[in-house]
């Protein structure tokens, strides 16, 4: 399938209470590589398999959380293209020079009505310690930590999550892969702008600009119980698995980190395609969809966002 449009989610600027416990626990615990620590304090991170510069941006402030999500898009024609499209879908479209990343290019960004902020961008320096490509060797440096590939996904929490998903639908091309279901509508929803399982994904909350866990890629089931044990040895806080998921059939384990931001390490999940229908969950077996082993949820994994 040629990508065009949205490519795939890129980075998530997050918010973390002290850079001094925070740094540690991405770098030497999840195992990302530090790319760059900022005059202004921001701290840029990459995973060992990612081509561009950065994709994980941590913040320090008064409160954890998310900033924004950024998706890449195929060329800088596209911000212009969807800056029209979202001015007629009916939100404001604010400009984001070129810059203010160290290594990215111009960015547009829009308030959800879910409340949360997304970018869109075409261009981002390429990384310095990425992936080979001359008779490439699985990676460069030997992984760390849970070795994760990179970044993933994010799940957020808000209110209007019908009108979120039918924004990504209509204005930046996203398919629906799956939701759940009530008579009243949707009130979760998992999209996609390629073929993986989902990018992003919605549940209804009547709090505006939750940030519910930001996701990593592992490679296999078995970095996933690795990943459990790093959890364990070091005392991470842990919330839920190792286990699997009914919804996108990833395999996963979800933990904090310092700040009290919910990550999640993850692998497998299906490839998903632009013809197939969206898979359609019932409330009654959301338990089921979320954690397929277990077939109920916790109230924490329910109730606690950032």
């Amino acid at each position: 399938m040629a990508l065009t449009g949205v490519l795939r989610a890129g980075f998530v600027q997050i918010r973390v209470l002290e850079m001094d416990e925070a740094l540690p626990h991405y770098v030497d615990r999840i195992g990302l590589d530090l790319v760059e620590k900022a005059d202004d304090g921001r701290i840029y991170l990459s995973g060992y398999d990612e081509f561009d510069r950065h994709s994980i941006v941590l913040r320090e402030a008064d409160a954890p959380g998310v900033d924004f999500i950024a998706f890449k898009v195929a060329g800088d024609a596209d911000l212009d293209a969807f800056e029209k499209r979202i001015s007629d879908f009916g939100l404001a479209v604010d400009q984001v020079a070129a810059g203010e990343q160290p290594g990215v290019g111009r960015r547009i960004s829009v308030s959800l009505p879910s409340g949360h902020r997304i970018d869109l961008y075409a261009e981002m320096a390429r990384s310095d310690n990425g992936p080979i490509v001359q008779n490439p060797d699985i990676w460069r440096n030997e992984p760390r930590g849970m070795r994760v590939l990179g970044f993933d996904h994010c799940l957020f929490y808000g209110p209007n999550v019908a009108e979120v998903s039918r924004f990504f639908t209509e204005a930046l091309d996203f398919s629906l892969v799956e939701k759940v279901q009530t008579p009243d509508g949707p009130i979760a929803v998992w999209l996609s702008s390629s073929t993986k399982s989902h990018e992003i994904a919605f549940v209804e909350h009547p709090e505006p600009g939750k940030f519910h866990h930001v996701s990593f890629a592992l490679e296999s089931w078995n970095d996933v119980g690795h990943a459990a044990d790093i959890i364990s040895r070091y005392d991470i806080s842990r919330d839920v698995g190792p286990t699997r998921h009914g919804i996108t059939r990833g395999q996963t384990v979800y933990f904090f980190d310092p700040s009290g931001n919910r990550n999640e390490v993850f692998s497998g999940g299906y490839t998903y395609f632009p013809d197939h229908p969206t898979r359609v969950w019932t409330p009654d077996q959301l338990g089921k969809g979320i954690f397929y082993y277990e077939k109920e949820l916790n109230d924490r994994f329910l109730g606690v966002v950032t």
